[in-house]
């Protein structure tokens, strides 16, 4: 049995052309003698972990240490060759080298669950091939013979579901992707909804010259943007409540000064200086409006006042001018006698 490896070993070798040492995939298989699949990856497994234990035999060690042999005993290496095997499987299901962060993969060989996403993950990041360069050149050249977008500058999940309308495409004529409505699942990936999303301008734009060339390959397009509706003009507003009030007392105010002249407004002094339609209010009560509106309408009144006397020979009107009739009163004398809680008279 074991020198039926070796051969295998060897034979496996001189058909793919390989010198010097190499670590054979886990899952590779070939045939030897009657055997038609014969499991060389795993093979060489056992050999690695015979002598791990001590249990592999000197002269066996010395005939895989030769060159046709090439063989490798670096436990690093032997991990490296199990996750690319994951790697094969995975890509030769599912079309990708795409899978999410949380995706497990069965082992090839029967060895249980493995965390291909996090490996996939990982990989990626930065240093995730080692700090060797002559290891990462390698390992990099392999992972891409098993997919070339494995390490693609994009996130994973546009990829994944790329590769999922590519390969349908396949199978239509002229490469041309059908349509697919939202809703239409594949592995919980809703393929409808990501295809209307890339369509949509606003995402068509943040997609880079390579993203956009492939999807423009499969026959998707950016929804073009309807012309812009310009917005109906509206209609001038005419004045508030509050300026048609200045407005009325200015005119009653013009009035006053026709006819009374420099004379200070009372403030009970009313006046119709003009018709009001019913239910309008009442009269304007001039004397109050005027004391109301010299704080916070001062210089308004002033220039629209000035320029409204001028025709008629009257002044600006000025907070003076507007001043109540009725005397200040008098200030109160300071009261003399004991202080609150003092506790004594004075």
């Amino acid at each position: 049995m074991w020198l039926e490896g070796y051969q295998a070993l060897l034979r496996w070798r001189a058909e793919n052309e390989i010198t010097g040492l190499y670590a054979v995939p886990y899952d590779t298989e070939t045939e030897v003698g009657v055997t038609k699949a014969f499991p060389l990856g795993r093979w060489v497994h056992q050999q690695r972990k015979a002598l791990r234990a001590g249990e592999l035999e000197e002269r066996r060690k010395t005939l895989l240490d030769l060159p046709e042999a090439g063989m490798v005993w670096e436990p690093g290496e032997e991990a490296w060759e199990k996750k690319l095997a994951v790697f094969r499987a995975y890509r030769r299901a599912t079309g990708h080298l795409a899978p999410r962060q949380d995706a497990v993969w069965d082992d090839p060989v029967g060895g249980g669950p493995v965390p291909i996403g996090q490996h996939i993950a990982n990989l990626r990041r930065k240093g995730g091939l080692g700090k060797d360069p002559e290891r990462v050149r390698v390992r990099a050249e392999q992972l891409a013979a098993i997919d070339l977008d494995w390490n693609c500058p994009w996130p994973l999940d546009w990829q994944r579901h790329y590769r999922v309308l590519a390969d349908l495409a396949a199978y239509k004529a002229g490469g041309i992707l059908p349509g697919i409505a939202p809703g239409v699942l594949f592995d919980g990936d809703d393929l409808g909804r990501w295809l209307q999303r890339q369509k949509q301008p606003s995402t068509w734009r943040l997609l880079s010259s390579e993203q956009q060339e492939r999807l423009t390959q499969l026959g998707i397009k950016p929804t073009e943007t309807p012309p812009a509706i310009p917005a109906p003009q509206r209609a001038a507003k005419g004045p508030s409540k509050a300026q048609a009030a200045f407005q009325r007392g200015l005119a009653a105010l013009t009035q006053w000064i026709e006819r009374e002249g420099q004379r200070p407004v009372p403030r009970g002094h009313r006046r119709n200086h003009h018709r009001r339609p019913e239910g309008a209010g009442s009269n304007p009560a001039r004397g109050v409006g005027l004391q109301r509106q010299e704080p916070t309408r001062q210089a308004h009144r002033r220039a629209v006042g000035g320029a409204a006397g001028a025709g008629r020979g009257v002044g600006t009107v000025t907070a003076a001018d507007v001043q109540p009739s009725k005397p200040p009163r008098p200030e109160r004398p300071p009261r003399r006698g004991p202080r609150r809680g003092s506790g004594r008279l004075r």
